[in-house]
């Protein structure tokens, strides 16, 4: 023992995508901690953080699939949008953010992709 990974997964819990990651980061010998993206949305400089650890583009973040993105009209509205305003937004709205999110705070993971936790999250 002792060699298990302790990750923090933002997810939103009645997504099948995240149930997904969350199995499959458990699989692979993490020790999981979840976080509800909507009752624990991350604060601006937690999604600051984020992009820094992961080396990344702020619109990766963004849920582009999402009912809320749509809602809010944001295809036209965010390339006239500051990075402060987007983070501000992503921050007031956890259903706006591209999700699961992962991280071990020294590297970042945004959706999923097996292949891609294979790589970040298997117990190499």
């Amino acid at each position: 023992m002792g060699n298990e990974r302790k990750v923090t997964i933002i997810q939103y819990p009645k997504c099948s995508t995240c149930k997904a990651a969350v199995k499959s980061l458990k699989a692979k010998g993490n020790e999981v901690t979840l976080r509800d993206i909507n009752e624990d949305t991350p604060t601006v400089a937690e999604l600051k953080e984020l992009l820094r650890i992961g080396g990344m583009d702020l619109k990766k973040l963004f849920n582009t699939s999402g009912e809320v993105y749509r809602e809010l009209g944001l295809k036209d509205k965010l390339p006239a949008m500051s990075e402060d305003e987007k983070l501000e937004l992503l921050s007031r709205h956890g259903m706006l953010i591209k999700r699961p999110i992962v991280t071990d705070g020294k590297q970042v993971t945004v959706g999923y992709k097996e292949d891609q936790y294979e790589a970040a999250w298997g117990n190499k």
